[in-house]
């Protein structure tokens, strides 16, 4: 089981941007659209992320003291739903622990809640090895999965990758659907990418588990019958 999780590897929790710019960067240098001003910035909590109205204000995450709406997409999400329908087929049989989706929080760090598109958390990792009760656990998964989206960019990725695995997340997935590739990383800069030639495997985090990545991105390519 990881350490206790007491402090980020980023902050403190609170932003420590003095302009609007300076926190942009320090978030990732992500679009200002994505960035909530209610609550205040660097004021927001996990209890504003529970109140918080994802119908209203978007699926949030929390860092910094601002509430971020996650960049998402149709195709990130039908691409999410397939591999985690895939997790489940391979861990809920022997009982291997819990897949979670959309939604599912995690405290990282004090003040730092993050949400993979999927992830999977071993019962090792869970206090009482029970589904935790809590909306916002303060546990890190053994595998992060991120499908990338437009709003997404390159620093605010390696930001997260960072979080994860100073957190004690073993193993992370980003998902490309633009150029259908799957870049694996087994720490923060160690990384292997994939295409559609190859075949996705779960490594020591989920020793057997394999898909063949054309079989995940032809999700991409349905079509319904002719003809409708």
């Amino acid at each position: 089981m990881p350490a206790a999780l007491t402090s980020s590897p980023v902050g403190e929790g609170r932003s420590s941007a003095r302009t609007l710019a300076g926190l942009l960067e320090q978030l990732g240098d992500i679009p200002l659209r994505r960035v909530r001003i209610q609550p205040p910035l660097g004021t927001a909590t996990e209890q504003d992320l529970i109140n918080a109205d994802p119908h209203e204000d978007g699926l949030c995450e929390l860092v910094d003291g601002v509430l971020v709406e996650k960049a998402m997409g149709l195709r990130e999400s039908l691409l999410a739903a397939a591999l985690l329908a895939l997790l489940r087929g391979f861990v809920d049989p022997p009982n291997l622990g819990l897949v979670t989706g959309a939604g599912g929080t995690f405290g990282l760090f004090p003040g730092l809640v993050r949400i993979p598109d999927v992830a999977f958390i071993s019962w090792a990792r869970i206090p009482g090895g029970r589904v935790p009760a809590e909306p916002i656990p303060q546990i890190a998964p053994d595998l992060a999965v991120e499908v990338l989206s437009e709003g997404n960019t390159p620093k605010e990725m390696e930001r997260k990758r960072r979080e994860y695995f100073a957190a004690g997340v073993r193993l992370v997935w980003m998902i490309d659907p633009e150029h259908r590739t799957v870049t694996i990383f087994t720490g923060p800069d160690q990384s292997t990418t994939l295409d559609t030639t190859q075949t996705l495997e779960g490594g020591d985090v989920l020793p057997g588990f394999h898909v063949a990545l054309t079989t995940l991105f032809a999700e991409l390519d349905r079509q319904g019958p002719q003809g409708t």
